[in-house]
C-alpha cells in the first residue's frame, strides 16, 4: 500500500460500520486526512486493486466473505458544510444528510428537507440519485466533485452524473468528496416544520429503531415495492436470522444474529416470490459489495 496521512487499516472489520451489523472485513480501511491524501493514495496505488467507498453504511449489504481492496472511509474532515451564498450550501462527502438539512434550515434555504431522511452521506447520496418524500438529490445538485479511481480530481456538473432513478454513471472506484447544492428562499420555522413532518412520517412508517438498510427494493414504474411484496405474502418472511419488516415490508431487518447471507437470501427469496405472484421482477436498491463466504 502507498503511504498515506490518514489511517490505513488491514482487515478492518466492517459490520460496526453498516446498519446491517453483518458481514466481514476491509482488506484494507482507509480514512484519509483530506482530499489531497486521497488523491496521491490513488495516484500511486495499483490500478488492479478495487476501491469503495463507504459513508454510513445504510444501504449495503456486505458478504460474509468482506470486501477485497480497499474502502474509503471519509471522517470528519469531510463532513463540514458552508454557505455559499443565500441559496447555495457546498457541503463534503462525509457530512450526513440530517448536518446538511439543518445547516440550510439556519440559512434560511428551503427545499433541502427530503434529506433529513436519507440515512446516509453526501457522498453515498450524490453517486445514488438518493431521493425521499417526492424529491431527490438531482432536483438540487449543482455540482460534485470527485477523485476518480486514478487519483485524478474532478468537478462534475449535473448533466455529467447520468442520473436515472437511484443511480448514477459515476465511475466505479470514485470518491464524491464534495457536493453543491442549491435550494430556494425560507423560513427557518417553516424548514423546521417540514423537517419534522419527514421525521415523525418515518418513524411511524418505517423500522427505525431495527437493524435493517432502509429500501431494499427499487420502486418499479407504476407500482410500490412494498405493495408488491405484501401481496405476495411476504410481510414477516423469514431466513435464519433475517426477516422481512411486519411495519415495512420494503425493510429487510437482522434479528440479532442473521449473516449477510441470510439477508441476501432473504432478498433473492422475496424477489422470486414476487415475480411469480404479480410478473414483476424488482431490482435490488441496496447495494451488495464483497465475496461470499
Amino acid at each position: 500500500m502507498p503511504p498515506v496521512r490518514g489511517k490505513l487499516t488491514h482487515g478492518a472489520p466492517l459490520a460496526p460500520l453498516v446498519w446491517f451489523k453483518s458481514g466481514g472485513a476491509a482488506e484494507y480501511l482507509f480514512e484519509p486526512a483530506d482530499v489531497d491524501d486521497l488523491a496521491s493514495f490513488l495516484y500511486a496505488l495499483d490500478p488492479s486493486v478495487p476501491v469503495m467507498g463507504l459513508g454510513l453504511g445504510s444501504n449495503l449489504i456486505v458478504r460474509d466473505g468482506g470486501v477485497p481492496g480497499v474502502v474509503v472511509r471519509l471522517g470528519k474532515t469531510f463532513a463540514k458544510v458552508e454557505r455559499l451564498d443565500e441559496t447555495t450550501l457546498r457541503c463534503g462527502g462525509g457530512a450526513s444528510g440530517i448536518l446538511v438539512s439543518s445547516n440550510a434550515r439556519d440559512a434560511g434555504i428551503a427545499g433541502l428537507e427530503f434529506m433529513r431522511s436519507i440515512p446516509g452521506t453526501v457522498g453515498g447520496f450524490v453517486r445514488m440519485n438518493g431521493g425521499a418524500y417526492g424529491r431527490e438529490v438531482k432536483d438540487v445538485l449543482i455540482e460534485a466533485d470527485v477523485v476518480l479511481r486514478s487519483g485524478e480530481r474532478r468537478t462534475l456538473a449535473l448533466d455529467d452524473l447520468g442520473y436515472t432513478y437511484r443511480h448514477s454513471d459515476l465511475p466505479a472506484g470514485a470518491i464524491v468528496v464534495g457536493a453543491t447544492f442549491r435550494g430556494h428562499p425560507g423560513e427557518p420555522s417553516a424548514i423546521q416544520a417540514e423537517m419534522d413532518r419527514i421525521a415523525a412520517a418515518r418513524e411511524e412508517s418505517q423500522p427505525l429503531r431495527s437493524r435493517t438498510g432502509g429500501s431494499t427494493f427499487k420502486n418499479p414504474d407504476g407500482h410500490k415495492a412494498w405493495q408488491l411484496v405484501d401481496e405476495a405474502g411476504c410481510r414477516g418472511l423469514r431466513k435464519g436470522g433475517a426477516q422481512v419488516s411486519e411495519k415495512h415490508c420494503n425493510f429487510l431487518l437482522n434479528l440479532g444474529d442473521a449473516t449477510s447471507a441470510d439477508i441476501e437470501s432473504l432478498g433473492e427469496e422475496v424477489r422470486e416470490k414476487v415475480k411469480a405472484k404479480s410478473g414483476v421482477m424488482l431490482e435490488w436498491e441496496i447495494q451488495r459489495v464483497g465475496v461470499a463466504k
